[in-house]
């Protein structure tokens, strides 16, 4: 399906918008290098770039395609590529509190 959604997602807009770049900076500058980028297709929604900080905290920057993705990583200093290989899972750090909003139903109240 990563195929798929890759040559679906491969248009023009190949270069990553300013303000997402910014925030992948500012995430880098506040987290830690080095950081790791994994691309992550969405569907017709676009591309998720996963960050993973060197302190282990997480964070994504949405772009309309793979190559912006890419492209968005090879503009950041401090961000390399990366998927979601043992070492990147094990580089995050979810604290209890997220384990518990993550494990929690958004439908009770």
């Amino acid at each position: 399906m990563a195929d798929t959604v890759a040559e679906q997602n491969t248009g023009t807009d190949d270069a990553p918008k300013q303000r997402d770049v910014a925030v992948a900076r500012r995430f880098v500058a506040e987290h830690g290098s080095p950081a790791r980028g994994v691309v992550q297709g969405i569907g017709r929604s676009g591309v998720r770039v996963v960050l993973v900080g060197a302190d282990g905290a997480m964070g994504d920057v949405l772009v309309p395609s793979v190559r912006a993705g890419e492209a968005l990583i090879d503009r950041v200093d401090g961000l390399e590529r990366a998927n979601w290989d043992a070492e990147t899972v094990n580089a995050t750090d979810i604290g209890p509190e997220r384990r518990r909003r993550m494990g929690r139903s958004l439908t009770r109240a």
